[in-house]
């Protein structure tokens, strides 16, 4: 389903009935959806009525599933094999819907994470490893052991409204929805199908809209461009708190957007599916924070390849691992949960592959992710730092590195580069833009204009499609 009242509802009735709720990109292929509604057991879909196409095409692929619930969009009648939501719903009742195997603090919602390899695989979150991680977020925790109706105190006063820009199928925008939720506030969502910075902004001056959840420069930049285009046009001195995460948030975009707002505070927090909350960084018109620097929660350290905790100020490098509330592994794969959650000197981590090193104060940059790392003439170096450079060029809306093969230096960093409307892409200026910033083995060798570089709505980019469109363009 896309943004919508019902895909909340239908979260928190499968809790309710002691079920397992399973997120599904609407983007994926037959293949793709195949995969995870059988590899996760799903027995109901929740769909929007204009999918209904795409699974009459491919129901009778997962025999498993028994119940298809449609959710009316305008887009056409309830097919004759799927159930209305809305009649589901008017004749409920007020008994609890309860399997007979009860409910429990280890009741699971499953997150399927999309990866550059291999299938999406289901990240297995207990609900109260999960809440407990979402309401270490706010300022009025639950107590560890409740006495009297701590969550009846929550609900005497409405709580802030939130809108996830993010797609609700992703992890930042259903944990933070569900983290507002947790403090009695409210959900709003865009009608809208397709990410419109102008509806977006309406939205947020007709609702008074107190935060909300985007993932980086992917939605930060286009926002901006609207509120500098029609600076006048909307009122958002409601809007106080930004949160992002996914994807890196420019440091000089957070300032063009204090100066629409010297009230908003933006949260860039850097976690994954398997790991919340590692560490974040805080801008305001008090401070600021530079690009892919943070500081780590009291539960995450930078950790070497065999275990040992990286100093602050050493100039090693090391992977972000966090302790504590995590997942407890992923679905029916022991092998790769071996590898993402470990237990070192008697500790449990969540280790996803996000390198990093530390400063001596404490401050940590964020490196990139190592299954992506390019090796060029014996030089390490990671995608994100040059992308996030590329962005800063003033003809450049969106970037993407990729390594390829090279006889002279192993792999030649080559860049995939998205112009903004009206510029062009000069590959010589670029090369020389990069080098004024980073060392000289960073800069691309080949930089290639695209229409798109494809990123996903939660921030991600497909590197094995880039390069393999880097390797076409260059061959």
């Amino acid at each position: 389903m896309y943004n919508c009242p019902q895909y909340l509802e239908s979260i928190f009735a499968t809790f309710k009935a002691g079920l397992a709720p399973v997120n599904t990109n609407y983007r994926y292929t037959d293949d793709e959806l195949v995969y995870i509604w059988d590899n996760a057991d799903v027995v109901a879909v929740v769909f929007h009525g204009v999918f209904a196409e795409t699974i009459e095409r491919l129901r009778h692929r997962v025999p498993g599933v028994i119940v298809w619930l449609w959710v009316e969009d305008g887009s056409g009648p309830c097919p004759m094999w799927a159930t209305d939501y809305d009649v589901c719903a008017e004749q409920g009742t007020e008994t609890n819907v309860q399997g007979p195997w009860g409910r429990s603090g280890d009741d699971l919602l499953l997150l399927y994470t999309g990866g550059t390899t291999g299938m999406p695989k289901g990240v297995m979150w207990r609900q109260e490893d999960l809440f407990l991680t979402l309401d270490s977020t706010n300022k009025k925790r639950l107590p560890p052991t409740p006495q009297g109706d701590p969550i009846g105190e929550r609900s005497l006063r409405p709580g802030p409204r939130n809108l996830p820009a993010a797609p609700l199928m992703h992890g930042t925008g259903l944990f933070n929805a569900m983290s507002n939720l947790t403090v009695a506030g409210c959900i709003i969502t865009v009608a809208g199908r397709k990410f419109d910075p102008a509806e977006l902004l309406d939205t947020i001056e007709k609702y008074h809209v107190n935060s909300m959840s985007i993932v980086g420069d992917a939605f930060a930049k286009p926002i901006l461009r609207a509120l500098d285009s029609e600076p006048q046009r909307w009122d958002i001195s409601s809007l106080r708190v930004i949160v992002s995460s996914g994807v890196m948030f420019a440091a000089e975009t957070k300032q063009g957007l204090l100066r629409h707002s010297e009230r908003l505070i933006m949260v860039d927090a850097l976690g994954s599916s398997e790991a919340i909350g590692m560490a974040q960084s805080t801008t305001s018109a008090a401070g600021e924070s530079k690009t892919a620097s943070f500081e780590l929660g009291p539960n995450t350290k930078i950790l070497t390849e065999d275990g040992r905790e990286v100093q602050p100020g050493s100039s090693e490098i090391g992977r972000v691992a966090l302790k504590g509330n995590t997942p407890i592994g992923y679905y029916k794969d022991p092998e790769k949960s071996a590898k993402t959650f470990q237990i070192i000197n008697g500790v449990r981590w969540s280790i996803p592959g996000d390198w990093a090193s530390i400063d001596i104060d404490g401050t940590v940059h964020l490196l990139g992710r190592g299954s992506q790392c390019i090796n060029t003439g014996g030089e390490k170096v990671y995608p994100e730092e040059v992308e996030e450079a590329l962005k800063l060029h003033p003809s450049v809306a969106d970037a993407a590195v990729v390594g390829v093969p090279d006889e002279r230096f192993g792999q030649a960093i080559t860049a995939l580069v998205e112009a903004l409307p009206g510029e062009s892409i000069v590959e010589a200026d670029l090369i020389a833009f990069i080098k004024q910033h980073y060392a000289a083995y960073k800069a691309p060798k080949r930089v290639i204009a695209v229409a798109t570089v494809g990123r996903a709505s939660n921030g991600k980019l497909d590197y094995k499609a880039l390069t393999e469109i880097a390797l076409a363009t260059l061959t």
